[in-house]
């Protein structure tokens, strides 16, 4: 593993922030390329996204520091960790939050910017996933085959492990394909977001079965993600349901 990519000078580059680097950058050329073929206004582009990094990332820290207190509160010194210590559904949660008060701010349109952002965010979190690989983070549960880590990563060396890493980054490309697919054809705003809200939330429940880093806590026999997840899917069919009901009463409305 390459845990660090390469130095200039005093700095290191550590390949877990460099693929998210990676990531972001790709999501919003993506997304800019997507929205002018869509016929949008990409003006407020660079805005948002800075927004939804910004409230993203700040969200993910917070909930990371929820799910450890007793662990952070004993050694604070875990916060100085900068390769660990993020948890995606926080920057899931806050990036939303963080685009819902930008379009509000300026008078957009949440459902259409979210439709057209969120491919882009499963395309970065591919790119994050390997990012966590090549760190150790979010390593598998032992198997009898599987990845060995080495020495100075996160992962727990020598033992051979699950790859969940590689298994959820390839699921967030497939997702990002699958829902531009469903970009081209959709009949009402929010359909897009809807589906990633479910897709998303079914699949990190189910590799949570296959996560190996029990630190992250848990909830009753759920772990904290999976109880995230039951109420990220009912999101993602409550807007499915809502918003396809106003479209066909709009349908009607205009017959």
């Amino acid at each position: 593993m390459h845990f660090e990519l390469f130095h200039l000078g005093p700095l290191t580059v550590y390949t877990y922030g460099f693929l998210i680097a990676i990531g972001i950058l790709a999501a919003f050329f993506v997304a800019d390329r997507r929205g002018k073929a869509m016929g949008m206004d990409t003006s407020h582009l660079e805005g948002i996204t800075l927004t939804v990094c910004i409230t993203g990332f700040a969200c993910s820290k917070l909930l990371y520091i929820l799910t450890r207190l007793p662990d952070i509160i004993a050694d604070p010194g875990i916060l100085m960790n900068l390769e660990d210590g993020w948890v995606v559904y926080g920057g899931i949660i806050g990036g939303l939050l963080g685009g819902l008060w930008y379009c509000r701010r300026h008078q957009m349109n949440f459902m259409e910017w979210f439709d057209l952002l969120i491919p882009e965010v499963a395309l970065a979190q591919g790119f994050g996933r390997l990012g966590c690989f090549f760190a150790g983070c979010c390593y598998g549960i032992p198997v009898e085959w599987g990845i060995t880590f080495p020495e100075g990563g996160l992962a727990p060396a020598g033992i051979p492990l699950f790859p969940s890493q590689l298994i959820s980054s390839a699921f967030d490309f497939g997702m990002f394909f699958f829902l531009c697919w469903i970009a081209k054809r959709k009949k009402f705003n929010g359909e897009v977001g809807a589906w990633y809200l479910i897709l998303y939330s079914v699949g990190r429940f189910i590799i949570e079965f296959f996560r190996g880093d029990l630190i992250r806590g848990a909830v009753g026999t759920l772990s904290t993600s999976q109880f995230i997840s039951v109420f990220t899917l009912a999101a993602g069919i409550a807007i499915l349901v809502v918003m396809r009901k106003k479209y066909k009463n709009g349908m009607t409305k205009k017959a």
